[in-house]
């Protein structure tokens, strides 16, 4: 089984992304860190229901890895925008075994004292172009919702959009049971509905 774990709004500049986070739910978010793996830094929202929201970019301190940098950041481009979901699960391994290929390969990261590991395809594009989830696994109890403030923001539901919607959904129809997940036939793209301390909010 998989479960969601948190979003990910991308652009060009991490100031970029978390001022567009912040202007639609009205809150302004925490200081995250750096991936020195990937070359990207964060910023990072509580929300309820043990979910957090993450702004992320390139970092541009850190030296360009050798190797496709996950969420397909090395060819992001124009306004920030919510850009994955990502899932968590208790046996990475296994969940991979019960999906198609493309999801990628575990690769081990940490960040202080969290620690995980990431399945990130070779290229840095997940399937359905970048529709499907991040796979993830935690390693040991530590998780950023630990130390996040609560920003009164709590997902309402959570819209997949693709052409192949259909054939995504019914993929991950037995690992993921979650209500706010919805997947729906048109242009790729992901919105996520929340209510917050000012009212509905939509990331897309």
């Amino acid at each position: 089984m998989i479960e969601l774990d948190h979003l990910a709004v991308a652009g060009e500049s991490l100031e970029a992304a978390s001022d567009y986070a912040a202007q639609v739910l009205g809150v302004p978010l925490q200081s995250g860190g750096a991936h020195a793996v990937f070359g990207t830094h964060n910023h990072l929202l509580g929300l309820s229901d043990a979910l957090y929201l993450e702004a992320i970019a390139v970092d541009p301190d850190a030296p360009q890895p050798a190797y496709a940098r996950w969420f397909d950041l090395d060819r992001f481009n124009g306004p920030a925008r919510l850009s994955n979901w990502i899932c968590r699960c208790d046996d990475l391994a296994a969940a991979l075994d019960a999906l198609p290929e493309g999801y990628g390969a575990p690769v081990q990261l940490q960040r202080g004292d969290l620690s995980w590991r990431m399945a990130v395809p070779e290229n840095g594009v997940l399937p359905y172009d970048n529709c499907a989830p991040a796979l993830m696994q935690w390693d040991g109890d530590a998780h950023p919702t630990q130390r996040l403030d609560n920003s009164g923001c709590r997902l309402v539901t959570f819209m997949v959009q693709h052409p192949q919607a259909e054939a995504l959904a019914a993929a991950l129809a037995p690992l993921l049971k979650d209500a706010r997940v919805m997947f729906e036939v048109g242009t790729p793209g992901l919105f996520a509905t929340f209510d917050t301390p000012a009212g509905r909010g939509v990331l897309a």
